[in-house]
């Protein structure tokens, strides 16, 4: 599978950047001293296929297939890293 990282500025409605490596993603993030969150995610498969896929997530009512849902799904499941002022905190775990 194919994974790209995509950086979701703090308070921000859309991304504002994506990489083929966490280290470019890491140097531009350092370079612009942004804060967000660095989330690796797969091409070409939304995050809810790919979460349901994978055995995360299993949708019980009928309002979780709904399209509302689908369109706002995110996981934390997808490995992502938050950043301060350009600084990583880490990685966060799975929940």
């Amino acid at each position: 599978m194919e994974w790209v990282w995509v950086f979701h500025g703090e308070g921000a409605n859309f991304s504002s950047a994506a990489f083929s490596s966490k280290e470019s993603a890491e140097e531009w993030i350092l370079r612009h001293e942004v804060s967000g969150v660095l989330t690796k995610m797969p091409v070409n498969v939304g995050i809810y296929d790919w979460v349901v896929a994978s055995g995360y997530f299993s949708p019980k009512y009928p309002s979780q297939k709904s399209p509302e849902f689908i369109q706002r799904f995110s996981s934390a499941y997808l490995e992502h890293f938050h950043y301060v002022s350009g600084v990583s905190g880490g990685a966060v775990e799975n929940i």
